[in-house]
């Protein structure tokens, strides 16, 4: 790990002012992929700035009837959190299928939306790879890529979002909001907020130098049976290989989103006006345009059965 410098943030508009600053600084709170990131030197921030003071760990109501969820609330408090396992189910599935209980007692809403790609080549330092080196090329395309993306890529970039928490936001319709440098607060629908990687793989968010998450917001509740369903190569503390957030109405009708198969929670809005008709006729329209590898084609096939098994489960 190379050397940096360390300050705790005082309030938010000084700790977004104060990464502006600093080029390459990062925002810290429970550290658990960028640490792990920093020992590989694969990030090599300069600068840290602890957020954890900033007093953003709290759930309220919003007047809107949903809900405000601190950038710092734990995810094992926001998976238990009464309110949202009675009117967010699918939020608080996703959250308990990602990670070991260690790591959720540390990790954070802000901090799960921005981790970065669990990509083999990302990881390993002796390798090309966009992401980590803009330009310098993509070793997954014609290397292994069982695990990786099989739509929403490019050229440059196959690599998945391994968030299963963003999964379930991106269902739920959620908000991010931010403060910037200058002091402006700002609100990121979360279906704006990931970028697919294009030929500039290495900017992951539409957040701006130095722009601060401070809250994630739910609107109203909107009822339903709430499933999340991951698929991965073993029971626990894996990846998701193919991922359904759903929430389904009683009339059939509903929305779907997929993890593990995109460089960004996957949700085609279109495609859900086909879910009375099952999952064959969702993921022919969801996953219209996919560029599977030989090795991850497979994914399209277990995204149906999977979607199928939830709509079953649904209806039970």
């Amino acid at each position: 790990m190379r050397a940096f410098t360390y300050e705790r943030a005082t309030s938010p508009a000084w700790a977004a002012t104060a990464a502006a600053k600093t080029p390459g600084a990062r925002f810290i709170a429970g550290g658990t992929n960028l640490l792990d990131l920093m020992k590989l030197e694969i990030e090599t921030p300069p600068h840290l700035i602890d957020v954890n003071g900033l007093g953003f760990d709290k759930i309220e109501a919003t007047p809107e009837g949903g809900l405000r969820i601190g950038a710092l609330v734990r995810n094992t408090d926001l998976a238990a959190d009464p309110r949202v396992r009675r009117d967010y189910g699918l939020l608080s599935r996703a959250l308990l299928a990602g990670a070991s209980g260690q790591l959720r007692n540390k990790a954070t809403t802000a901090g799960n939306l921005l981790q970065r790609t669990r990509c083999p080549y990302f990881y390993d330092t002796n390798q090309p790879c966009n992401k980590r080196q803009p330009g310098s090329g993509c070793s997954a395309i014609g290397g292994f890529s069982r695990q990786l993306a099989v739509i929403g890529s490019s050229d440059a970039c196959i690599a998945t979002h391994p968030s299963d928490m963003a999964v379930a936001m991106r269902a739920l319709d959620a908000t991010v909001e931010t403060v910037q440098p200058d002091g402006r607060s700002r609100r990121i629908p979360i279906a704006d907020f990931h970028r697919l990687p294009g030929q500039t793989p290495h900017l992951e968010t539409t957040l701006t130098p130095g722009e601060l998450i401070t809250a994630v917001t739910l609107p109203r509740p909107i009822g339903g049976v709430h499933i999340y369903h991951k698929v991965r190569d073993r029971a626990s503390y894996a990846f998701a290989l193919v991922s359904v957030a759903a929430v389904v109405q009683p009339d059939g009708t509903g929305r779907v989103a997929l993890g593990g198969v995109a460089h960004r929670p996957w949700r085609i809005e279109a495609a859900e006006t086909q879910m009375p008709n099952g999952a064959k006729a969702v993921t022919a329209q969801l996953l219209a345009g996919a560029r599977p590898t030989p090795e991850n084609a497979f994914k399209l096939t277990l995204a149906e059965r999977t979607l199928g098994a939830v709509l079953a489960q649904a209806r039970t």
